[in-house]
């Protein structure tokens, strides 16, 4: 993994994803239903993509073996919910790896475990069944998760609100962006505390009253 676009990608550790949605205007959001497994989970990282069949994650262990340190899995597992191919084993190798975190559109489980292990994993569902190891599917290749494509080296976050993908070519423009809605959302707090409203503030009050609304 080249290091200069691995220390790009941690720069991303930590801010909203709300801001970072803001900043770039293009479908970036995975699924609502993609969401941590427990709530202190949060990540930045290049993605490293793999595809594997429903209920089968025999390819997941290749990734973990051939992953970079620094980089985040991001697995296509077809959506399938009823058998989970991740768990705490996983997560255990992944951290052990040097991996930022998983992301999966399926399954995962050991819920406990994985939030006593503090390793960000991110999972359309949970559920106790596990799947099989018997057929491999592919690995960095672009692949759809959470209805997004995320293609190899992509720079993918994740907080309590969910997970973005952002194309590393636009990841230093985006970054800045972000920095630049903080700084305002900042003055907006100020501006609350002072006690100004919010129809003051956004000058929304001018917009109630064009539209001959009252006040």
């Amino acid at each position: 993994m080249n290091s200069e676009k691995n220390e790009l990608a941690k720069k991303f550790f930590g801010v909203p994803t709300g801001n970072l949605c803001d900043s770039l205007k293009t479908k970036c959001a995975m699924h609502s239903s993609i969401k941590p497994v427990f709530a202190e989970a949060k990540f930045a990282g290049l993605a490293y993509t793999v595809s594997c069949p429903p209920g089968d994650n025999l390819t997941i262990h290749k990734a973990l073996h051939a992953a970079p340190a620094g980089s985040v899995l991001v697995i296509d597992a077809r959506s399938y919910t009823e058998g989970s191919v991740i768990g705490d084993i996983i997560a255990l190798a992944a951290r052990l790896r040097g991996l930022e975190g998983i992301v999966v559109d399926g399954s995962s489980r050991d819920t406990e475990e994985i939030e006593a292990l503090g390793f960000p994993v991110f999972s359309r569902a949970l559920h106790p069944y596990g799947t099989v190891k018997e057929t491999l599917g592919s690995i960095g290749e672009p692949v759809q998760c959470g209805g997004v494509l995320v293609n190899p080296e992509d720079i993918v976050v994740g907080d309590r609100d969910g997970v973005i993908v952002i194309p590393y070519d636009y990841g230093l423009d985006v970054l800045e962006k972000a920095s630049g809605i903080e700084e305002k959302e900042n003055k907006v707090r100020e501006k609350l505390k002072q006690g100004k409203t919010t129809l003051e503030i956004f000058s929304l009050d001018t917009v109630l009253k064009n539209k001959g609304y009252d006040i």
